[in-house]
């Protein structure tokens, strides 16, 4: 059965959250990538910038729905919520635009394991971490290339 390790890329690109994100975006266009591990100095992972991420600048800010009670107005989302989205669009450094605390695999995970993860939540590049630290990336095309051999 073949694992993360058997079909990672070792030494992958990174970004560090202070890179710049229209540089981020230019390096994932150039080399036809999904989505970059974000590291901090000491190469902990921080968070994964994604296409998605990117394309999310783009969209248009949802108002949060309000309703009055004697004066006064109450809202039926979250003020963080609305504050994170406006961050995120507005953002130029990656920190900012990334999505923090990324859902990881170690190297022996099952590639039916990174299958089902890629299929039901839609990652498309899954950080392989080992004792605290970044020691691959596993992409859709490194599962595609298991079906093309």
């Amino acid at each position: 059965m073949l694992k993360a390790k058997d079909i990672m890329t070792s030494g992958a690109l990174t970004l560090e959250p202070e890179n710049d994100v229209a540089t981020a975006a230019k390096l994932m266009l150039e080399k036809h990538l999904n989505g970059l591990p974000v590291v901090d100095r000491d190469g902990k992972l921080i968070g994964v910038l994604c296409q998605s991420d990117l394309v999310a600048q783009q969209k248009t800010i949802s108002m949060p729905s309000l309703f009055t009670i004697l004066d006064g107005f109450i809202s039926f989302s979250s003020n963080e919520e609305l504050e994170r989205e406006v961050n995120k669009i507005a953002a130029t450094k990656v920190q900012h635009a990334m999505t923090p605390d990324p859902i990881t695999i170690d190297p022996d995970t099952s590639i039916e394991k990174i299958a089902d993860l890629m299929v039901e939540r839609k990652f498309y590049t899954l950080p392989v971490v080992e004792n605290g630290k970044l020691v691959g990336v596993v992409g859709k095309e490194d599962v595609l290339k298991v079906l093309a051999k």
